[in-house]
C-alpha cells in the first residue's frame, strides 16, 4: 500500500509544520516524526484510522496526530491523505 497526499494536503501539512517551527523547532521535528510514523502504519492497516465522527457513513477516516487530523480515503492500492487539519476546527461534508 503507498500513502500519497493530495497536493492540497501536502501543504496544509508543510503550514503546519511551518507554524510549529515558528515556536519550537524540535516541536516541529518531533511531530514530523511521529506523523511518519503514524502513516507508515497505514501502509500495512490502511483502515486502522477512525471513521470520521462527523459523518460515520462516509468512505473518508482519519488518524490522529495531535493536534491535528490526517483525513484519508483508500482507493485501490492507495492512501491518500486528502487533508490536514488543526483539531479545533469543524470539518464539512467531505462528499
Amino acid at each position: 500500500m503507498k500513502i500519497v497526499f493530495t497536493p492540497s494536503a501536502r501543504d496544509q501539512f508543510l503550514r503546519a509544520l511551518a507554524y510549529i517551527r515558528r515556536d519550537k523547532p524540535s516541536a516541529a521535528v518531533s511531530f514530523r516524526h511521529q506523523t511518519e510514523r503514524v502513516l507508515a502504519r497505514l501502509q500495512d492497516y490502511p483502515e486502522s484510522g477512525r471513521t470520521l465522527p462527523e459523518f460515520p457513513d462516509s468512505h473518508y477516516r482519519e488518524v490522529i496526530v495531535p493536534p491535528y487530523r490526517f483525513f484519508y480515503r483508500v482507493k485501490e492500492n492507495v492512501v491518500w491523505i486528502v487533508a490536514v487539519w488543526h483539531g479545533a476546527q469543524l470539518p464539512e461534508s467531505p462528499e
